[in-house]
């Protein structure tokens, strides 16, 4: 009974009319499965912690401005020791992430593919790898044009090891964005409503219902991005989009964290740390759900993940690889499983990151193997009967919520082979307090 009770109130929720709408992140699985879409991946278990970000800020998302001295950094590590070579390659994409029918010409300065060479050896570490880095753009390529792109390493039989995502922007539009409470008094304590006017004085655009498309985003994840949005007015150099429910979003729960950048002292997540010849295993707290708790502030990073040591002078190659155990105090879901989700699952689920119930004790768990930082991390329960996932039945929804929210404007002129990225701005919704 109080299970039918709960998914009967998760209904009401969401405001779910049929199975058909039963989509919280705008994606079921199946058709996340079979979407033609680009996505983040690494094909290879041995290689771990990508990351992708300004060189200068480890939490800055993989966006520069065309023609402009700003530089991405790729990172990663090759657990299996053996030094490597590897190659990058650029591919370009549309707004919605399908592949340009451009030529490589078209869109890379250059030669089409570039080597890794910057390494390094792990050092007075117990797991051994080898840490390798790249500056993009570099001399012998970079891009030619604005948009969409995916940043590839591949190995010397050509097999793609990782992709990530990144963006190459031409600022031409202005974009003004106004966040508050949902307009709609059924969704005001649950929801952000993400009102915005592009202008654009220096861009002549005919037709904007088909020249122009938005995608936004909330802390830069494509799961549940809004990207068919059309302006409400049209007025002098101005798009107005104003909506009063299609540009809304779940403000859901501060993102959960733990602390494991000293192995030698408890953070407050840590129940313990055990230590041998093979490596560290580390114990977080038990968690519980919060689908009907009040809120309460607490400060994240909207999902991300940062690497860090503070016993190492460079935690690039000295920051040691733990054994981390979550554990989720719940109820089995018979028709679900609970996945850890966030930005070092690539906002996927990720059987990698698939908790599993342990009968005796009442709870979920999983132990995943990931370098020493500070990560936030929600939990997600993918229905294996209506075929959605969603945070909403753990971690809860709250318009007080404090979420990073991306806008996007992209353009295509009636000559133009291609979309560019002409706009960008980024806010956050801590005025809702």
């Amino acid at each position: 009974m109080k299970k039918t009770c709960f998914f009967l109130i998760l209904l009401i929720a969401i405001g779910c009319k049929s199975k058909k709408d039963f989509t919280v992140n705008n994606l079921t699985i199946e058709e996340e499965n079979s979407a033609t879409i680009s996505k983040d991946s690494i094909s290879n278990h041995k290689i771990k912690t990508v990351l992708l970000h300004k060189k200068e800020d480890d939490l800055s998302l993989p966006i520069i401005n065309l023609n402009s001295d700003e530089k991405l950094k790729l990172s990663f590590d090759d657990l299996n020791n053996e030094l490597k070579k590897f190659y990058i390659t650029i591919e370009h994409y549309n707004s919605n992430w399908e592949k340009s029918n451009l030529i490589k010409s078209e869109y890379i300065n250059g030669f089409f593919k570039d080597e890794i060479i910057n390494y390094e050896y792990s050092f007075n570490t117990l797991q051994d790898y080898i840490h390798y880095q790249y500056f993009f753009p570099s001399e012998n390529l970079k891009p030619l044009i604005s948009g969409n792109y995916t940043l590839k390493v591949f190995d010397n039989y050509g097999d793609t090891l990782i992709a990530k995502k990144f963006m190459i922007l031409e600022n031409q539009v202005n974009i003004k964005l106004n966040i508050k409470k949902a307009t709609l008094s059924s969704d005001r304590k649950t929801k952000h409503e993400i009102d915005f006017i592009i202008n654009h004085p220096n861009l002549s655009i005919s037709d904007p219902f088909s020249q122009i498309n938005v995608v936004i985003k909330q802390n830069n994840k494509d799961d549940n991005a809004i990207n068919d949005l059309k302006p409400i007015f049209i007025r002098n150099n101005q798009l107005i989009y104003d909506y009063n429910e299609e540009n809304t979003f779940f403000g859901n729960n501060e993102f959960r964290h733990f602390d494991i950048k000293s192995l030698r002292y408890f953070s407050d997540r840590i129940k313990n740390i055990e230590s041998d010849s093979l490596g560290y295993n580390v114990n977080l707290f038990e968690d519980y759900k919060r689908t009907y708790n009040n809120y309460s502030i607490e400060p994240d990073l909207n999902g991300k993940f940062y690497i860090k040591s503070q016993e190492a002078r460079n935690s690039d190659y000295e920051a040691e690889y733990v054994n981390v155990t979550f554990n989720l105090k719940s109820e089995f879901v018979k028709d679900g499983d609970i996945y850890i989700i966030g930005e070092l699952t690539d906002w996927k689920l990720n059987t990698d990151y698939q908790l599993e119930y342990d009968f005796n004790k009442e709870l979920y768990m999983k132990e995943i193997y990931i370098k020493q930082g500070y990560y936030n991390y929600h939990y997600a329960i993918n229905d294996t009967t209506y075929k959605y996932y969603d945070v909403l039945s753990i971690e809860g929804s709250h318009y007080q919520t404090r979420n990073s929210y991306e806008i996007y404007v992209y353009y295509k002129g009636n000559s133009d082979r291609y979309e560019k990225l002409v706009g960008f701005t980024k806010a956050l919704s801590k005025e809702l307090f």
